[in-house]
């Protein structure tokens, strides 16, 4: 049997198709497969040793269509929601599951704040999808393989984090998803502990701000005065740094993660980490949480204009920006 699973467009999705891609190629008599991934995630299944072939998604339906007619597949998994993959599926002449769409669930969650949604993580929800297969999901979570030229030592970290660190993924696709710098500088003081900053090139500046406060130049009196009250946040802004793939690994061998919504929930959940996120105008109820690990959110559900959208804004469309800004910092770190 050949199988074709048609990966979601985002690199988080992509990961959290790994339990599905997992559960077929073990729980399948003698199946091939082969993955349909946009070029921007499909890296992340490299190295993922249950799947045979990896095909790049292309920008229309009869691209893809005229690139995969030739395999002849058996069955086709579609893992998205959009019209261009069930028409795929449907071109392809194949047995085909689709992920059954919560669009208008989430339009009605968004702009009339009536709850219809599923709540279930989108992983269940792409295992009820399948249930005609009779596959069963397992209990080993998420998938991420880094490649062996990708892994990070220690020893590449400053001194004052080889004994051990959290991980502070300060990115996020638009700005309503993270906080303010100030509130990140807040956020840093509260962990108090030796932190990683990860992120993009685009980052790096904001984590320089955020690295650089806690990097002043003290007096001897006055570091003593630290130690004193207790205070160790030190920061090393690693943003732009290290390509995805060596970020992974530096979220692999740290302590905890604290995130906002973005691919770090996916990849932190792949290799079991603590998750501390937080949440501005999304909300879990979309389905992108951690999975199978254990994770708090912290986020603000005492304002009537959230979620606001799916996705995210520059800005806060109220100009208050109240889902973040009024986050409360209540967690526990041993």
């Amino acid at each position: 049997m050949k199988a074709l699973i048609i990966c979601g467009s985002t690199l988080a999705e992509a990961v959290f198709a790994t339990p599905i891609i997992r559960t077929i190629k073990v729980q399948l008599d003698d199946v091939e497969v082969h993955v349909l991934a946009h070029l921007s995630s499909a890296f992340t299944l490299d190295e993922n040793p249950y799947v045979d072939q990896i095909h790049f998604s292309q920008p229309s339906v009869w691209k893809n269509f005229r690139r995969l007619k030739s395999e002849k597949f058996d069955l086709v998994i579609n893992l998205r929601e959009d019209w261009a993959s069930k028409a795929l599926a449907l071109l392809l002449n194949s047995k085909a599951y689709h992920l059954k769409s919560i669009r208008w669930k989430r339009w009605l969650m968004i702009n009339l704040k009536i709850d219809q949604l599923p709540n279930q993580h989108l992983v269940n929800r792409m295992f009820d999808s399948l249930e005609g297969l009779k596959i069963k999901p397992d209990e080993l979570g998420l998938d991420y393989f880094i490649p062996e030229k990708d892994k990070v030592a220690r020893e590449w970290l400053p001194a004052d984090f080889q004994q051990g660190y959290f991980v502070f993924c300060i990115g996020a696709s638009y700005n309503t998803r993270k906080l303010t710098v100030d509130r990140m500088i807040e956020l840093c003081d509260k962990i108090n502990k030796p932190i990683v900053l990860l992120g993009s090139k685009q980052d790096f500046e904001i984590g320089e701000v955020v690295s650089s406060f806690f990097g002043k130049s003290v007096s001897i009196s006055y570091e003593e005065g630290l130690l004193e009250l207790n205070k160790r946040t030190i920061v090393y802004n690693a943003c732009g740094k290290f390509n995805f793939n060596q970020m992974a690994s530096v979220v692999r061998q740290s302590r905890g993660v604290f995130t906002f919504d973005n691919e770090f929930i996916a990849v932190a959940s792949a290799f079991k980490k603590e998750i501390i996120g937080l949440w501005g105008n999304t909300i879990l109820l979309f389905g992108g949480y951690p999975y199978r690990t254990k994770f708090t959110v912290l986020e603000n559900n005492r304002i009537s204009c959230r979620p606001c959208t799916a996705r995210g804004y520059d800005k806060c469309p109220k100009g208050h920006f109240k889902c973040m800004n009024r986050i409360v910092f209540d967690f526990y770190l041993p």
